[in-house]
């Protein structure tokens, strides 16, 4: 059996490892990570980890190749530190829509990110809310994938929302605005959009549900330049919407993203902290759904052996 449970964190999200270790009732463990003039990372844990189950809190945000050659380095680190266990933290998984080979002559690099963290040591992977589900098969080594669903649709039925459709902003996002459509008793709709090239943009095809005079709640799982989503927002009203609400499990908000949200005139955004949110990025109508409880939860159960899919049942 492993000796104690020990949490430690890069440089991408220290606020949400220490909201974690905080949920577990533990400090943060003492680790040294910095970069050389020459942009070279080093990486020293600065406590004795020799067999102990270790828990490296990372998500691959901005600069996200950063982030992702941090945590290599830190498990490669900990490997040689004779660890017990590494489990790789990844709350917000990058290159998740790189999923498969949908043009020619184009890699799968979700996929090469899972052979590298094989490679540099992990045992064992935990991440949340993946862009697409068969990432998990991309790993020879156990992935536990958590769902944020619960913490958001929770906070939907304390505002009892009232005429309320849920809308996948895609035809891909089905699954995803109809597991919150059920729990919130709502009925669904869904855009029909093509996206053009490799560009971003998109054209919205068409509205496949009733929308006129409803509110909607238009959910996807990321919001990157939030061209996507505020555009399903124009059409839905164009179709006769009236009140919106936009949400999603991971807040990017690159480029022109706040800008975009903030003249889109919804009711509410609503993000998890899974990726760091600058106070410059938060919009009045803002509300950050805190994920260190589901984490802080599953963490206790693998370190224990206990079943992490018994946190959603």
């Amino acid at each position: 059996m492993y000796n104690d449970l020990a949490i430690f964190t890069g440089r991408a999200h220290p606020e949400l490892a220490q909201a974690i270790a905080v949920r577990l009732g533990r400090q943060l463990g003492k680790i040294d990570v910095f970069e050389f003039s020459n942009e070279n990372i080093f990486v020293q844990f600065q406590e004795n980890i020799r067999m102990r189950d270790v828990f490296l809190v990372q998500p691959f945000v901005s600069p996200v190749n950063t982030s992702i050659m941090e945590l290599l380095i830190m498990i490669d680190a900990a490997r040689r530190a004779s660890a017990g266990r590494i489990t790789a933290v990844i709350p917000y998984y990058a290159y998740g829509r790189s999923d498969k080979k949908d043009q020619p002559r184009v890699p799968i690099t979700a996929r090469l990110i899972a052979n590298m963290l094989e490679t540099a040591g992990a045992d064992r992977v935990l991440t949340m809310n993946l862009h697409a589900g068969q990432i998990q098969g991309f790993f020879n080594i156990p992935l536990d994938e958590l769902n944020a669903l619960f913490t958001m649709t929770a906070h939907f039925k304390q505002e009892r929302l009232d005429n309320y459709v849920v809308v996948a902003p895609d035809v891909g996002d089905e699954k995803r605005a109809r597991d919150v459509a059920a729990r919130l008793d709502m009925p669904l709709a869904i855009i029909e959009k093509r996206r053009l090239g490799n560009t971003g943009r998109t054209e919205a095809m068409n509205v496949i549900g009733e929308v006129e005079g409803r509110n909607v709640l238009v959910i996807d799982d990321e919001i990157d330049t939030a061209g996507t989503i505020t555009e399903a927002v124009r059409i839905l009203r164009d179709r006769g919407a009236r009140d919106a609400i936009i949400a999603c499990y991971h807040g990017l908000f690159t480029g022109p993203a706040i800008e975009r949200l903030g003249a889109a005139g919804v009711r509410e955004i609503v993000v998890t902290d899974s990726i760091p949110i600058p106070e410059a990025k938060r919009l009045p109508n803002m509300t950050i759904l805190p994920v260190a409880p589901l984490l802080g939860d599953a963490i206790g159960r693998i370190h224990s052996g206990q079943s992490v899919g018994a946190l959603f049942q």
